[in-house]
């Protein structure tokens, strides 16, 4: 593995990634989405809610957007502070209140809480970890999208010995 050594200099200018996906909607509640190299995917409805349940909801396609950069994130932050973890499982949930995307504008569309339990696989203490949960959380894309959205945002994390 290369390792590169930046300067404070270099670190002051913008380092701007581009990432693009494409989506199409046939009139119906289901999208699909083409991630070029990545592959496709699909956001639907329930059949409950006039989808054809051929996927997640974007709903549920945001909440496993969170786990997914919370663990990537973590990833990062983990090998650069040295913790050694073997894992992480995510289990999450949102709250919605559906009168915001039913046109009443005095109630926001999006969440109204989401709850996540992080389980980290790892004999590392509880202090390491909460200095790497924090580093991660701050530097998090999602989270943050989330937080400054005023969501309220309650991520616990959970250590769990590794099995020998």
């Amino acid at each position: 593995m290369a390792t590169h050594v930046t300067t404070s200099e270099e670190m002051r200018e913008p380092i701007i990634r581009r990432k693009t996906v494409s989506v199409s909607n046939d009139g119906s509640m289901m999208a699909v989405h083409d991630y070029g190299e990545y592959g496709h995917g699909v956001t639907d409805e329930p059949i409950a809610h006039g989808g054809t349940g051929e996927g997640p909801s974007p709903l549920q396609a945001v909440l496993g957007a969170l786990c997914g950069c919370e663990s990537v994130t973590f990833n990062r932050t983990a090998k650069d502070m040295g913790f050694e973890y073997g894992g992480i499982d995510f289990e999450a949930e949102f709250t919605i209140d559906i009168r915001g995307r039913m046109g009443m504008r005095e109630v926001r569309p999006h969440f109204q809480t989401v709850r996540v339990q992080a389980t980290v696989k790892t004999d590392e203490s509880a202090e390491r970890l909460s200095a790497v949960v924090a580093e991660t959380e701050a530097r998090c894309p999602v989270y943050n999208l989330m937080k400054d959205a005023g969501v309220n945002l309650e991520v616990l994390w959970v250590a769990q010995p590794l099995e020998n």
